[in-house]
């Protein structure tokens, strides 16, 4: 029995594959579990279609992500920070803050896009986080955390 996968299913395949199973695998479990449709000739038309169409709108959001990642990359970000003796944070600076930041230059990120290498930032200096804009396309930038003028 010849099926095209609705979702990932695991030891199987993955969205939109064409698999060959038993019958009663397919039947009893696959279809009813919503996970898999039967490979007719027009199913596999709209397959073929669909996965064009995915591709074209892919090719679009890697474009932009593209430069949007140029843009990105030439930022000259500082983040201020009440400090206390020897360069030490009162508090620390995680990813939200960093979002904040880019937020405040007009980027609008979600907050689990942007990661900080190494976590959490306890001291002034420049540090790297990462971008993810698309699976494909990941963002190094740097920025420098800096003493406020109110510490």
């Amino acid at each position: 029995m010849e099926l095209i996968l609705i979702n990932d299913v695991p030891n199987l395949g993955f969205k939109d594959d064409i698999v060959s199973v038993k019958n009663g695998y397919g039947r009893n479990f696959l279809i009813p579990q919503g996970l898999a449709i039967l490979a007719t000739d027009s199913a596999k038309k709209i397959l073929n279609e669909n996965i064009k169409q995915r591709e074209f709108k892919e090719k679009k959001v890697i474009e932009d992500a593209t430069k949007l990642e140029k843009k990105l990359s030439k930022l000259d970000i500082k983040i201020p920070a009440k400090v206390g003796k020897a360069g030490k944070l009162f508090g620390s600076i995680s990813n939200t803050d960093l979002n904040d930041e880019l937020t405040k230059l007009g980027y609008d990120f979600d907050k689990n896009i942007v990661s900080i290498r190494g976590g959490l930032i306890k001291k002034v200096g420049n540090y790297t986080a990462n971008i993810r804009l698309h699976r494909k396309i990941i963002v190094e930038i740097t920025f420098e955390v800096v003493k406020s003028e109110d510490s």
